[in-house]
């Protein structure tokens, strides 16, 4: 029998305000947005629990009680897709994960565990690095700075921007197990580039999150990295065909 998957991250409510801009306002050099629809889901780990879920392996979450209340609202012009405008609210409101929750789990019920941070609050380094400790296939997909706090992680998924910020601060051991995402050209793996197919991409929101999500499952299921990574970019190359924050 799968064995579940762990997610620990906080969470948020993704909101995409769908609407027309014909003209410019008067008052300003602005368009004006005629809201037509809205569509919601949840975000960030929630997301990536979704992703795990809509791949077949059942997942257990650790997130922020409150992550309702914490939004990021999209403004899109609904004919070309165009972000005008996100607006995130509450951030500041996420409380620190409790590590007594964290500490009561039993572990071993688990395959592996994604730590997803977006560096809100809810994680720190030293959680991280206490959470590595406790499962042997722990994958990390954060937008820190790179240290020996993430020694005891399995695989480490930075995309290309977070790579060039944090770079000089990696050890060749971290290279071993570090993947960086590379947009429309795949991603990065020990000197390996994993190229994708070119598509038309309507929106990259969430992309990583499926990525790491699919990566996690595959390597669960067949222990082989390169496997892992192919399918992570099948399948993100899939979600970033579709508006929105799609599951594959």
């Amino acid at each position: 029998m799968e064995k579940r998957i762990l997610v620990i991250g906080e969470s948020c409510r993704d909101v995409f305000n769908y609407g027309r801009c014909d003209r410019l306002c008067p008052d300003a050099p602005v368009p004006v947005f005629n809201s037509l629809r809205t569509v919601e889901s949840p975000g960030m780990a929630m997301h990536v629990m979704n992703n795990v879920l809509s791949l077949g392996v059942d997942v257990d979450i650790i997130t922020n009680a409150d992550w309702e209340s914490v939004k990021k609202s999209r403004f899109i012009d609904d004919k070309t897709n165009q972000m005008l405008l996100r607006i995130d609210e509450n951030e500041e409101n996420v409380r620190p994960v409790d590590m007594a929750e964290v500490r009561k789990r039993d572990f071993g019920e688990y395959g592996a565990v994604i730590v997803s941070d977006y560096c809100k609050g809810f994680l720190n380094e030293e959680k991280i690095q206490e959470i590595s400790k406790l499962h042997d296939n722990v994958f990390l997909d954060t937008k820190r700075l790179l240290g020996n706090w993430a020694d005891d992680i399995k695989y480490i998924k930075i995309n290309y921007f977070e790579h060039a910020r944090t770079k000089h601060l990696i050890s060749a051991e971290m290279y071993e197990k570090l993947i960086v995402t590379l947009g429309s050209e795949g991603c990065m793996h020990k000197g390996e580039k994993f190229p994708v197919s070119p598509v038309e991409m309507k929106d990259s929101s969430g992309a990583g999150d499926t990525f790491i999500a699919a990566l996690t499952v595959n390597f669960l299921r067949k222990n082989d990295i390169n496997s892992a990574i192919t399918f992570a970019n099948e399948c993100a190359t899939a979600v970033v065909q579709k508006r929105g924050v799609s599951i594959i």
